[in-house]
């Protein structure tokens, strides 16, 4: 799709100056723009790109104040970076409107979906689930059996979602995630071996949360594993069996919660943060990359480390920890010194 520079304007309520008729019909870097495309200064320490740019147009706070000619038609508006990412959303919400059920696909004759679906080639909806208005399910999704998922939800290619799983409104859930595979439940038997232990719960994803590509979430032994809602977990994040995370808490990618953890609220784990199980996390607790945390955390704590400490500890003792090198010379020098003093006095 193209768009005009003075339709942009118009979008965002800015001005042009410039040639309000030029076209564009992507995006880009300012200091890779090329023709064709839009894009944007808010930090003064671009300003050197806008003067050679090859964008099209390029967004402008209202106060800027240009030292050089600019080939670039610029449109003024109130904030360059929160239009730019106003536009990137309407690009988003476009390229998204897909209807209609593609062929080959499967619904069973006992599942319901609502008006306005997409369903994508090889995807398959099982029997008794129900599926809401508007949501879109990309080629070569599973929905098993007795699933629901509200309205507005995005389920992108190759997400695979167990049978009872529960999925809320406007969830986007990424390729390759699956949601309710068994958890990792084994009873170990007198002769060595493991036996499994049957996983007969679900898993609840309440509304509004994003799950990242290849995010595993397994369902409870009994009962739920539940997500809260908005909760924004990114890619390759393991959720164990009986856990629950709280409401607005994100996850970057690698974090690993073992079966039975519970999770409070607005809380925040860098990436590889290890977590044990049937332990409990308060709310508004963030915690550092690559931590691995044993023991419960109360709430409105910053911890970091393995095993994981208050931030304010694991600051003074990764002071020591780098000063090793040298407290391990100093100590070889007192051991000589010492060695060389008793030397002596046995001498004397």
């Amino acid at each position: 799709m193209e768009f005009k520079a003075q339709n942009i304007a118009d979008f965002l309520h800015g001005t042009v100056e410039g040639d309000a008729n030029v076209s564009v019909s992507n995006v880009s870097k300012i200091e890779d723009g090329k023709p064709g495309t839009l894009t944007f200064l808010a930090n003064p320490k671009y300003e050197k790109y806008i003067y050679s740019t090859q964008a099209s147009v390029v967004l402008v706070n209202t106060d800027f104040n240009p030292e050089h000619e600019i080939q670039a038609t610029l449109i003024r508006v109130d904030d360059a970076y929160k239009s730019f990412a106003s536009l990137l959303e309407l690009v988003d919400e476009v390229q998204k409107q897909k209807s209609g059920i593609e062929q080959p696909s499967f619904i069973h004759e006992t599942a319901k979906v609502g008006s306005g679906i997409y369903m994508g080639a090889f995807a398959y909806i099982g029997q008794g689930s129900q599926v809401g208005n508007n949501v879109k399910i990309y080629p070569q999704v599973h929905v098993g059996s007795n699933v629901t998922i509200a309205d507005n939800t995005i389920l992108y290619p190759g997400v695979k979602i167990y049978d009872n799983s529960i999925i809320g409104a406007n969830c986007i859930i990424h390729a390759g995630a699956v949601i309710g595979s068994d958890g990792f439940g084994f009873a170990p038997m007198e002769d060595g071996t493991f036996k499994k232990i049957p996983q007969v719960g679900n898993v609840i994803i309440e509304d509004d949360v994003e799950i990242g590509a290849n995010t595993t979430i397994d369902c409870s032994t009994m009962g739920s594993t539940i997500i809260r809602k908005g909760v924004k977990l990114d890619n390759l994040i393991q959720i164990a069996h009986n856990c629950e995370i709280g409401e607005n808490t994100v996850m970057a990618a690698l974090v690993g919660i073992a079966g039975s953890t519970k999770v409070g609220k607005n809380n925040m784990f860098g990436g590889q943060v290890g977590i044990s199980g049937h332990i409990t996390i308060g709310d508004n607790v963030k915690i550092g990359p690559m931590a691995g945390v044993s023991n419960s955390i109360k709430s409105d704590k910053t911890v970091l480390g393995t095993p994981a400490m208050d931030i304010d500890q694991a600051l003074k003792a990764y002071v020591v920890f780098r000063r090793l090198p040298q407290m391990r010379d100093q100590l070889n020098d007192l051991q000589k010194e010492i060695k060389e003093l008793k030397s002596k006095l046995n001498k004397d």
